[in-house]
């Protein structure tokens, strides 16, 4: 079935890599082009105000050209580019997943299309640890009569 393709991780590692070598090639090639991609794994650096936020549709349409085509590039199956958004231009520095582009454009016409499904693990960054696990290792930490000698 269609379905048992379209998540299956092997797939997925096949679509992420047409999509890296089809963006490399425009970037050789010098070709702007737009990518349609799921806004909720897209990330912006710094945060856009929620004022601009609040205008992306789930499928998004982003077009690299000019100084975000120039500053464009792939990063450990990300695609990195800066852009400009809403009418003060707030500059913020864009990072979309490969998998998550759904369609690559060219003029109009899709030149690649993405149809997997498949959701990567994401790895647990050690800026997630909430404020609770922090104070839960301390008491372990403090508990232990040998640590006093670490504290002044």
């Amino acid at each position: 079935m269609l379905e048992n393709i379209i998540q299956d991780r092997d797939f997925a590692q096949l679509m992420k890599k047409n999509i890296q070598e089809l963006i490399v090639l425009l970037f050789e090639k010098e070709q702007n082009f737009g990518i349609l991609c799921k806004i909720e794994d897209v990330s912006f650096a710094p945060a856009l105000p929620e004022s601009i936020n609040t205008e992306f549709r789930p499928l998004t349409l982003f077009f690299l050209a000019g100084y975000t085509f120039e500053t464009a590039r792939i990063e450990d199956d990300i695609l990195i580019f800066e852009a400009g958004f809403g009418s003060e231009n707030f500059g913020s520095v864009v990072h979309v997943p490969l998998l998550s582009i759904l369609q690559i454009i060219i003029d109009e016409t899709p030149v690649l299309i993405n149809i997997s499904a498949y959701k990567e693990e994401t790895k647990k960054k050690e800026a997630d640890i909430d404020e609770s696990g922090v104070k839960n290792s301390m008491a372990s930490f403090l508990s232990n009569p040998e640590n006093s000698k670490f504290i002044k």
